[in-house]
């Protein structure tokens, strides 16, 4: 299984991930802060939780970090001169100097060692420093994943996902309330919350969101008949059901 980020199409996921947006600012409003500190924005994607950050943070700093190098690029043209952006694998994290907090908006779902990545963060961050974060939870699309799965099992498309290894890891609260304490987080509160999506783009947000890792598996030819074949066995319209791991942590 390949565990290296996967890049994106940063123009197309800025217009229509609007879905993120109402989950960053979900997640912004639990974390003071004062305007000063410098904060971490992992898995800052296109910017919109960089830019939500800049807004409360005029005094202070951000560092923006992707595995997408298309992303980083993307978020560059809304940085200040004191912030920073750049591609890393957030289970590999270094950071010359630890931050005052870290935000994270539907990221950790893409990474499959929880127990690094949090070993990670925990090293970026000051004693006391706190890390607000929510991805995609246990239970997460499950209804949508299961027509892809059924369609995916079909003729033309079986035998391009003979390897096909699922590159989501939908965690539950328990357990990843265990994970932040064995890598030196305490007051840790983790809980999932059922968030339904109905894009206006069901094509697009399929194909760009949540279909992509099935689509790297297909020749061109045979990819937007399988868009169109998983939106058929999903139903009109697509209702997709999320369910959003929320997760407040201070550093020990």
């Amino acid at each position: 299984m390949s565990t290296a980020p996967r890049e994106w199409d940063a123009t197309t996921y800025q217009r229509i991930s609007v879905p993120h947006e109402e989950w960053a600012e979900a997640v912004l409003a639990r974390l003071p802060l004062e305007g000063e500190e410098t904060v971490l924005d992992a898995g800052c994607g296109t910017g919109r939780v960089t830019r939500m950050l800049i807004e409360r943070l005029p005094e202070g700093r951000v560092i923006g970090v992707d595995g997408s190098t298309a992303m980083v690029e993307k978020v560059r043209e809304i940085l200040r001169p004191q912030d920073e952006a750049f591609a890393a694998d957030l289970t590999a994290l270094q950071l010359p100097e630890p931050v005052d907090a870290v935000v994270s908006s539907a990221v950790f779902h893409w990474i499959h060692d929880h127990e690094a990545l949090f070993a990670r963060l925990r090293a970026a961050l000051r004693p006391g420093g706190r890390l607000v974060a929510q991805c995609g939870g246990a239970g997460n699309i499950d209804e949508f994943r299961r027509a892809g799965a059924e369609v995916a099992a079909r003729q033309p498309y079986s035998a391009h996902f003979e390897d096909f290894d699922q590159p989501w890891n939908y965690a539950g609260a328990g357990e990843t309330e265990e994970r932040l304490r064995a890598a030196g987080f305490e007051q840790v509160r983790c809980w999932l919350e059922p968030w339904e999506v109905i894009p206006p783009e069901p094509a697009e947000f399929a194909r760009t969101i949540v279909l992509g890792a099935q689509l790297e598996q297909l020749p061109e030819g045979l990819r937007e008949p399988f868009v169109a074949d998983v939106l058929a066995a999903a139903g009109e319209p697509l209702r997709l059901g999320y369910v959003r791991l929320n997760i407040d942590a201070v550093a020990a």
